[in-house]
């Protein structure tokens, strides 16, 4: 039986698997980023959506990684205090 980190590194193998397992790893930590600064600044997810002129269900999803556009990243960055930063690609990495 093979581990999962040997099936995931065997499926990294593929390029298109590959982008988007990195995308999709990409969000959820995005996700984890936007929850441990609200839990920092002591926020409720109710407080932030007021502040970001959204609704908390539609915060909710964002930190849960469910759906995301980018209107609404935007203005929950703005609302933590944060600035969304662009960076250029890199090399894609092996998992484990």
């Amino acid at each position: 039986m093979q581990t999962f980190t040997a099936h995931l590194n065997e499926k990294l193998q593929d390029v298109r698997f590959r982008k988007m397992y990195e995308e999709e790893r990409r969000f959820a930590e995005l996700s984890v980023q936007l929850v441990e600064v609200r839990a920092k600044l002591s926020l409720s997810q109710k407080e932030v959506a007021q502040q970001a002129k959204i609704t908390q269900q539609q915060l909710s999803k964002l930190e849960n990684g469910v759906s995301c556009n980018v209107t609404t990243l935007l203005k929950v960055c703005k609302a933590l205090g944060l600035k969304l930063e662009l960076e250029e690609p890199r090399e894609l990495e092996p998992v484990g």
